[in-house]
């Protein structure tokens, strides 16, 4: 391959590498501007310490773990470290997309963020320690594990299950795990009364807004680069369904939620925003755009109502993490089955590879929760939580010339 085209394919790569990257700001922003400000310092210590951990640790064992090479197709060796092969610096690796060095840290960056999911779902009642525990396991063994079935050329990949930049292999991973986690903890004190959900306002909406916009920025890379290549062609379609579905995840949200509850409602317009993203991330590379506009469409309307069923069910999820990255994941999965233009993609194949990951990380961070339930406890006590995790875990006020009264 020419020697420029190698280094403009690796060039793109990095700036993607560098918008995912990007996409922990928009998290961490999300997650405290829809929660109150008394645990601010708690959540943006979790999301700084995800990202740093997550890196350590794809570095030590995740990356090998993840892309084992000639493996079972299930579980690899653990290889500590990093090595690049003979050719991890040439236009051979990787069909001349990028090098190795390239490789590990983009994907790094894919680590930590199912992780970073859970972080919201949990968000102003679960202990700090136990959520580190959490992670470092997590993203550590099961993320590279489960990464492997698909991407490091498993027993997934072979039967035909396919997931372009992970709807499935990121964010049902982490909303699986949001879930069992929700489920375990219990909702925030005051969230229902007498059955009824109660709504527990963010102190900065404006914060939460930007957070979005960020994310959506971020997943130019998150998609763009999971083409592994600059091809321009493929690429520009990749970046046109996602925006296409994204935007009609949003207006569809917004439309919908105003028909059922008669106001607009702009964190419903941002998490069908959200819903669209992670709907399309599956086969952003095998849709047309009339297809990306339906499959966000759909994402929309489905973020309203699971929301509503997430409540329906008495369980407390502060940022909609559920509703976004399960449901709509499950559901941008699914979607390839029935709108891609590859016709290798089918939809009992679809099937198969949903239910493997629900069986792996349903039962993976059950076992981790439910062990740190029983042993140091998951959950801050009552006067903790009433007066706020950044005063009793940490000793800090984000905000100490604004302090309110959020009792």
């Amino acid at each position: 391959m020419e020697q420029g085209l190698f280094t403009a394919n690796n060039v793109w790569m990095m700036v993607c590498t560098a918008l995912v990257f990007f996409m922990h700001t928009g998290f961490a922003f999300l997650e405290i501007g829809l929660t109150r400000q008394k645990n601010t310092i708690n959540i943006l210590f979790k999301n700084i310490f995800i990202i740093t951990v997550g890196l350590l640790l794809y570095y030590l064992i995740g990356f090998n773990l993840m892309y084992p090479g000639e493996f079972n197709g299930y579980i690899g060796s653990i290889v500590p470290g990093i090595e690049a092969p003979a050719n991890g610096m040439t236009p051979e690796y990787a069909d001349g997309g990028y090098t190795w060095w390239t490789d590990f840290l983009f994907q790094g960056m894919f680590a930590a963020t199912a992780a970073t999911i859970v972080s919201g779902a949990v968000a102003e009642r679960m202990k700090i320690g136990p959520f580190m525990i959490f992670t470092v396991i997590y993203v550590g063994l099961i993320y590279p594990i489960a990464g492997s079935w698909k991407w490091g050329g498993g027993f997934l990949d072979e039967l035909g299950f396919y997931d372009f930049a992970g709807s499935t292999l990121v964010h049902s991973v982490g909303g699986w795990a949001a879930l069992v986690a929700v489920w375990l903890l219990g909702p925030r004190i005051g969230k229902f009364k007498e059955g009824k959900p109660q709504a527990i306002p963010g102190h900065n909406i404006p914060l939460a807004t930007a957070g979005v916009l960020i994310l959506w920025l971020g997943w130019f890379g998150f998609n763009g680069g999971s083409v592994l290549s600059a091809d321009p062609e493929l690429t520009s379609l990749t970046l046109v369904t996602t925006c296409l579905a994204a935007a009609a995840g949003g207006v569809v949200a917004a439309a919908l939620s105003f028909i059922m509850y008669k106001n607009l409602d702009l964190t419903m317009f941002l998490n069908g925003i959200l819903g669209g993203l992670v709907g399309i991330t599956a086969g952003a590379d095998v849709m047309t755009p009339n297809s990306a506009i339906i499959i966000g469409a759909i994402a929309g309307a489905l973020i309203v109502f699971a929301v509503s069923f997430v409540d329906a069910l008495k369980l407390d999820d502060p940022v909609g993490a559920i509703a976004v990255h399960l449901i709509c994941g499950i559901w941008g999965t699914l979607a390839v089955g029935i709108f891609s233009t590859n016709p290798d993609h089918t939809l009992v194949a679809q099937l198969i590879g949903i239910a493997c990951y629900a069986a792996i990380c349903i039962s993976s961070s059950f076992l981790i929760f439910f062990v740190l339930k029983k042993t140091v406890g998951i959950r801050v006590s009552e006067k903790e939580e009433l007066e706020g995790l950044d005063a009793h875990e940490h000793g800090m006020d984000a905000y100490p010339d604004f302090r309110l009264n959020e009792h």
